[in-house]
């Protein structure tokens, strides 16, 4: 009588360093015919026997974002007709040169200064104005009346600068963000300097009606025609609600390669609030304001 040839599983394996080998064999096995597999495959696929098999797309979270019904075409119709009347039409038809006045809160420190100096000197035709303790219901009218068309405010709390106000004179809208991970262009290991040209915008991944309406807030803070000559880019990159900022410099190493260096500072911004007119705390009217408990139910869920 022929005898059974007893299998065991490997969990059954009381002997920790046999389960443990058997275990190394059978990884071992399976990877050797996962590479003969491809082998063949892509031998199949050169001689045409085989069509390539479809490049595999990683599962995400932004390219499993919950369904958002107001995200839109950067050509929709009813999109475009809106923007045209906004209260930034003017800016986009090219009607008057951004000119912003960049101030903080009240006695502010060295870092959130040093900040301030560098929106300064990424923000071409911009001023700083020292705040003294003065009102901003009292400096908004000001400024407008001197020619100013946008406002920037630098927050602190903890010594450490956390929030940005812009608010666009004389009709708004108002965009207050969180400001986090701020990292100025000193601490940046090799990086470059500003050269004072007008750099070229890069406004990337706002892909919904509230993301199109805080793309063009930043957009209107710069001039319309960047000079290419200074070879700078600056890039607010959206991703998962976060706002990425970086300032680079081309450097054409060669007829074929380009790289780039960055100049400074970076930070992360997070929309909480967007207000009509100029900035008002009392009476504002909000067209979308940030409640966490109430819209962060999903990671999956993106509002820009």
């Amino acid at each position: 009588m022929a005898s059974k040839t007893r299998t065991f599983a490997l969990p059954d394996i009381k002997n920790k360093i046999r389960r443990s080998a058997l275990y190394k064999q059978e990884k071992l096995r399976k990877n050797k015919e996962k590479r003969i597999k491809n082998f063949k495959r892509k031998q199949q696929e050169a001689d045409g026997q085989e069509e390539p098999a479809p490049k595999k797309v990683p599962r995400t979270i932004e390219n499993t974002r919950i369904f958002d019904e107001t995200v839109v075409d950067a050509q929709d119709e009813e999109v475009l007709n809106d923007e045209e009347t906004d209260e930034l039409a003017p800016y986009f038809r090219r009607e008057f040169t951004p000119k912003v006045l960049i101030t903080s809160s009240v006695n502010v420190k060295a870092k959130t200064l040093q900040f301030v100096e560098e929106l300064h000197r990424i923000i071409p035709n911009s001023e700083i104005f020292v705040r003294r303790g003065y009102d901003l219901k009292k400096i908004i009218p000001e400024a407008a009346k001197r020619g100013f068309t946008a406002l920037i405010v630098v927050n602190e709390d903890r010594k450490v600068p956390n929030g940005i106000l812009v608010t666009h004179m004389p009709d708004g809208p108002t965009a207050h963000f969180k400001l986090t991970s701020v990292k100025l262009g000193k601490e940046i290991r090799n990086h470059g300097r500003n050269t004072g040209h007008r750099p070229e915008l890069i406004l990337n991944n706002f892909s919904t009606r509230l993301g199109h309406s805080v793309a063009r807030v930043l957009a209107s803070l710069f001039p319309y025609d960047p000079q290419f000559k200074g070879r700078q880019c600056v890039t607010f990159h959206n991703q998962r609600d976060f706002i990425f900022f970086r300032q680079h410099r081309y450097i054409f190493k060669n007829a074929k390669k380009t790289g780039l260096q960055e100049l400074g500072p970076r930070f992360t911004l997070k929309l909480r609030s967007l207000q009509r007119g100029t900035f008002d705390s009392k009476y504002g009217e909000y067209e979308w304001i940030h409640k966490r408990k109430e819209m962060d139910t999903s990671r999956r869920k993106f509002f820009l």
